[in-house]
């Protein structure tokens, strides 16, 4: 294909399906499929650093999920706590910067003060920004920006909700990976994923590893980004002093 992408994405994110049904299927509880997947989080992250991608942002739980069964609601919560307390430490030593996306309220204050406090201990790394979205959904987050604006008077445009957005600290997804073979985003960066490269794993995200990783990039890596452009304006211009003559 002409005017394929060269380089590799800066900021991949990646809606991390399959943990519930990973266990399942090996007729575990399907919060060990969770726990697994906090182990696949980590792969992920070890293999971001290593391919000097600068921002991973991963759904981890999203608004919707308080649908769920309560034991596996109040599962997750204690995993995260959990979680928290461990991967910190690594986190900073392997110069993560930790950042939380999502609606705090309705969390424990125990997970809102964890949350906070991992933020600050990891808040002068900046190897790799992974952007952690718990208690998220795309259609909070562009009401949430466009409630700031209308707070301060201000008009709403696309640039001004653009920089309230949840995630204006970073630039918009290059490529989004959804694993555990649905083919949809799941009011996932609904505002950030417009010009986003879409990528589709069978795999459950347990079994996500750096070849899938790899996989998801060098797909991204053969598509052309147009923009709205078309493949000629893309096209790089002929140097005219640089033809030989016939």
């Amino acid at each position: 294909m002409a005017n394929q992408t060269s380089a590799g994405p800066s900021h991949i994110a990646i809606v991390m399906d399959g943990n519930g049904r990973w266990a399942t299927r090996r007729f575990l509880p399907r919060i060990a499929g969770h726990k697994q997947g906090v182990d696949s989080l980590n792969r992920c992250v070890r293999a971001c650093i290593d391919r000097h991608i600068p921002v991973l942002t991963v759904f981890a739980f999203s608004s919707e999920n308080w649908n769920r069964p309560a034991d596996e609601v109040s599962g997750l919560m204690e995993l995260l706590a959990m979680s928290l307390a461990r991967e910190v430490p690594s986190l900073v030593s392997n110069g993560v910067q930790l950042r939380f996306v999502g609606e705090r309220q309705q969390l424990s204050e125990r997970v809102r003060e964890g949350l906070a406090q991992a933020e600050l201990s990891t808040a002068g790394n900046s190897r790799l920004i992974l952007n952690v979205c718990f208690n998220y959904g795309g259609r909070w987050d562009i009401a949430q920006a466009a409630q700031q604006l209308a707070s301060r008077g201000e008009p709403i445009t696309e640039q001004a909700l653009d920089r309230a957005m949840a995630l204006a600290h970073v630039p918009d997804p290059d490529l989004i990976i959804r694993t555990g073979g649905e083919q949809r985003i799941s009011n996932f960066l609904l505002w950030q994923a417009a010009y986003s490269e879409l990528h589709f794993s069978d795999k459950l995200w347990p079994e996500f590893d750096e070849a899938a990783l790899d996989e998801a990039i060098g797909a991204y890596r053969g598509r052309e980004r147009r923009f709205g452009k078309t493949s000629a304006q893309l096209a790089p211009a002929v140097d005219r002093h640089d033809t030989k003559a016939a």
